[in-house]
């Protein structure tokens, strides 16, 4: 949904209304309201939650007692930024800019937020969180509220990865997945925030589950490499026994070992069928992503794939323009 395709002087005005409707009734301003004002936004309902991307330039916005009275969604809105700085203002609690990490605010109370002139637009990936499934005593959520929160490490950064994917690929999935896709995003947001106020132990035993799942699943992916991961490895980084790994690995559809030899196979997949790596070898490839014995990695893939990697490979680039020629012809 966007407001380039009405007339400039009808675009602040229709962003005004749509926050409205779609965050809870405040006042937007803007020293850009009477010029051009093109901004987006993408809206994903997950069921028990929902996720709202906003691309837009410089603004402010502020939601008083009244606009509370008039309605109150009663949620959390988890804000992950990009692009220029945001700064918010509630309980007399003051965020600061910022950018690349998240901030936190709630419907209830009133607030303040303003996104300052810097030349560019502010990218905003607000998740609306339900008051009442977020399992986490409220005095002590108050804390969080307006203060920096840390989308780099740790859980902040693997949920602001899920909520960056679920943004591009949401859309494409059906609405039962939707759902679901819901309960996780919950249970990794509930986790975050519980950490950040030491209260892990208060969250539902799913939720640290899936919130461990989460920490392993992205331990896996950024050590696909590493020809000695192993479910022994991974329990030994996360603190917990080979045997708690494979529980909590039980309703996932695979085994660890399954899950990082299919995880492997897709990123040699994708090296094979990339035209800017035809030239380096197979085996090359299958040792980046951990197979050091060209044999099992052959049977493996022939195994997934139905075909061995070399057929693969050269169905997969037949016509396809040898980049580093072209490149060198153009010298």
């Amino acid at each position: 949904m966007s407001s380039e395709a009405l007339p400039a002087e009808e675009r602040f005005p229709f962003w005004a209304d749509l926050l409205c409707r779609e965050l809870a009734p405040l006042t937007l301003s803007s020293a850009k309201a009477d010029a051009d004002f093109p901004a987006s936004v993408g809206l994903l309902d997950l069921g028990t939650a929902r996720l709202a991307a906003f691309d837009s330039p410089p603004a402010r916005l502020k939601r008083t007692g009244a606009d509370i009275r008039r309605a109150d969604p009663d949620t959390y809105q988890l804000t992950f930024v990009r692009g220029a700085p945001l700064w918010v203002s509630q309980r007399r609690q003051d965020s600061g800019l910022v950018c690349g990490d998240m901030v936190l605010w709630d419907s209830w109370h009133p607030f303040e937020g303003a996104v300052p002139d810097h030349g560019r637009h502010t990218q905003a990936h607000i998740l609306q969180l339900p008051r009442e499934r977020v399992p986490l005593p409220l005095h002590k959520l108050d804390r969080l509220l307006a203060r920096p929160l840390s989308a780099r490490t740790g859980l902040g950064a693997i949920l602001a990865r899920f909520v960056t994917t679920l943004d591009t690929y949401g859309p494409d999935c059906e609405p039962g997945a939707l759902g679901r896709l819901g309960e996780t995003v919950l249970d990794l947001a509930g986790a975050c925030l519980a950490e950040h106020i030491g209260a892990y132990g208060d969250l539902p035993a799913e939720s640290r589950r899936q919130a461990l799942l989460a920490r392993v699943t992205t331990f896996i992916e950024h050590n696909l490499g590493d020809p000695d991961l192993s479910p022994a490895a991974i329990a030994a980084h996360h603190h917990i026994s080979v045997r708690t790994l494979h529980t909590l690995f039980r309703d996932e559809g695979e085994t660890v070992a399954a899950s990082i030899r299919r995880r492997r196979l897709e990123r040699c997949h994708a090296d094979l069928t990339d035209p800017r790596l035809r030239r380096r070898s197979i085996g090359a490839i299958a040792a980046r992503w951990g197979f050091l014995r060209p044999a099992d990695f052959s049977r493996a893939f022939r195994a997934r794939y139905g075909v061995p990697p070399r057929e693969l490979r050269q169905t997969a680039l037949r016509g396809a323009p040898d980049t580093r020629r072209a490149a060198l012809n153009d010298k």
